[in-house]
């Protein structure tokens, strides 16, 4: 058993021996090529004092939107407005159905002259019986009774003059006006449509020109802020704010932070925040998204990096760097804040350490390079370098 053993033990050495034998005889005997090198593009990292800004995802509001509800009921017969149409202050909307309210008024006011007469009597009687009284020819109860009807009386007279003034509002309330210059929505009634006093939503009307832009800040944020000066709970944050459109343009006028919440959202954990911006074009309308663009604060020798550098994987950052030789590097770094398109690196790299901003898909850690320099511009693009490191 132990030399059959020992017999295949030899005849296995005796086949990978004229394997290799093969091998490198196939090879001609000569060892293998060394990696051919991989052209790619990098920059140097720069440092810079950095203002850094932060961005928020906000969404336009009118500063004034209110839903006009008839406070009176019945049929629509006038409309003098169409949907969507900008109206100013005062201006007559829509005509409910006069008649049966100047009825009321009219009823109303006669009621109210005949108790005012009712109350003229009582008053001479007052006088009559006060003569009596001081002439001791009737008693001090009948005098008392006759100064309880009077105060009766008027009572009266007060209550319908009440209701005359509320017939004179109903009459009035015919007439829907607009509480506010703005713009009207699209949903209206027409004429002849029958409406509810306090339920019916006639229309909708907002303001255009300021508007707000409502957004959120985290409270990481909030605190970070708070730190630097740039925030407090009183609103003293955010004078100059950009917006950027959702097309990507930029809005022409800055804004400033108008209204700050009490405190932080119980459901989110974001304190809410309402930009003014000036409208004057009428470009921002309600509902809109927009991206609102805060200074915080400077950072003083900043190392920056293009966008294109970083790569992302399973959590982790990672930069391409020409190491010694020429060699590629992967090398895990901390990112800070985003300004433009460059990125703030907080930590894994130094300041002319060289990085691979095209082609690290193609270059492994250990890869022989082809290094072609091109330095940054100030928008975050980039052009060759006045001399390229071969």
């Amino acid at each position: 058993m132990l030399r059959t053993i020992g017999k295949r033990s030899g005849y296995a050495a005796l086949v990978a021996a004229v394997l290799v034998a093969t091998t490198v005889a196939g090879c001609g005997g000569k060892p293998a090529r060394p990696a051919q090198a991989v052209a790619v593009k990098a920059t140097q990292v720069i440092k810079r004092d950095t203002p850094v800004t932060y961005e928020y995802v906000g969404q336009v509001t009118a500063k004034n939107e209110v839903q006009i509800r008839a406070k009176v009921s019945g049929n629509i017969v006038g409309k003098m407005v169409s949907g969507g149409a900008a109206v100013t202050e005062g201006q007559p909307l829509f005509q409910i159905d006069r008649r049966q309210y100047e009825t009321a008024l009219l009823s109303a006011r006669a009621t109210l002259a005949q108790s005012e007469a009712t109350l003229a009597n009582s008053r001479l009687d007052t006088i009559r019986y006060r003569k009596l009284y001081d002439q001791q020819a009737i008693a001090k109860q009948a005098f008392d009774t006759q100064l309880s009807a009077e105060a009766q009386h008027a009572a009266v007279v007060d209550a319908n003059r009440a209701k005359v003034q509320q017939a004179v509002n109903d009459l009035n309330d015919t007439l829907i006006v607009a509480p506010f210059s703005g713009r009207i929505g699209v949903q209206i009634p027409d004429i002849g449509s029958y409406v509810s006093a306090g339920s019916t939503v006639l229309a909708t009307i907002s303001t255009v020109d300021p508007v707000f832009v409502q957004f959120s800040m985290s409270e990481t944020e909030y605190l970070k802020f708070t730190r630097i000066g740039k925030v407090s709970a009183a609103g003293e944050w955010g004078k100059d704010l950009t917006l950027l459109l959702s097309d990507g343009s930029k809005y022409p006028i800055t804004g400033q932070i108008e209204q700050v919440d009490r405190g932080l959202s119980q459901e989110t954990g974001t304190l809410t925040m309402k930009a003014s911006f000036a409208n004057p074009q009428k470009i921002l309308i309600p509902g809109m998204f927009a991206r609102i663009v805060a200074q915080g604060e400077m950072r003083t020798g900043a190392l920056l990096v293009p966008e294109r550098a970083v790569q992302e994987m399973l959590g982790k950052t990672f930069i391409t760097v020409v190491a010694e030789g020429d060699k590629a590097e992967s090398r895990p770094v901390k990112m800070g804040p985003k300004v433009g398109t460059m990125w703030i690196v907080e930590d894994g790299l130094a300041e002319g350490d060289r990085i691979v901003v095209e082609g690290f898909a193609k270059a492994p850690p250990g890869t022989p390079l082809k290094v072609s320099m091109i330095e940054p511009e100030p928008n975050g693009a980039a052009k060759p370098a006045s001399k390229a490191k071969q």
